[in-house]
């Protein structure tokens, strides 16, 4: 499976649902056929409400988080990036192309499925400090 089919199936199924207002039977088969276990584990993150957008005033900044079993993962996804050990061990060693959480962010952000949280600027240091602890 390639990058960018993995990509467009995403953002095909995303389209339909958002239009629909629901993830249908078939987009759930078709999003397991292409991710497997990183699906469920993502339909779990989304289902669960784990996911988070934090907007900070007055600059504007936006930091997604998705709450994991172990710790809070920061995503980047215009850099298509996971604080998590699977993207350092298997997405950069290139055996996936997203670990669960990137797929989880995707997800939310495109069905508008996540919890929006306003800080204060003064506070995302020390929040970026908490998030970019690493745990290898």
């Amino acid at each position: 499976m390639t990058a960018n089919s993995e990509i467009d199936v995403l953002n095909s199924v995303c389209r339909s649902a958002k239009a629909a207002g629901k993830l249908s039977g078939d987009d759930l088969t078709k999003l397991y056929e292409h991710f497997g276990q990183r699906f469920t584990k993502a339909l779990d993150a989304l289902t669960e409400g784990r996911v988070k957008k934090y907007v900070f005033k007055p600059s504007g900044r936006i930091v997604w988080i998705v709450v994991g079993r172990e710790r809070d993962y920061l995503i980047m996804p215009e850099a298509e990036f996971c604080s998590c050990n699977d993207f350092y061990f298997r997405v950069l060693d290139k055996k996936v192309h997203m670990c669960y959480h990137l797929l989880t962010q995707i997800m939310a952000q495109n069905l508008g499925w996540f919890e929006a949280i306003e800080e204060k600027d003064d506070s995302y240091n020390m929040l970026m400090n908490e998030w970019k602890k690493a745990k290898l």
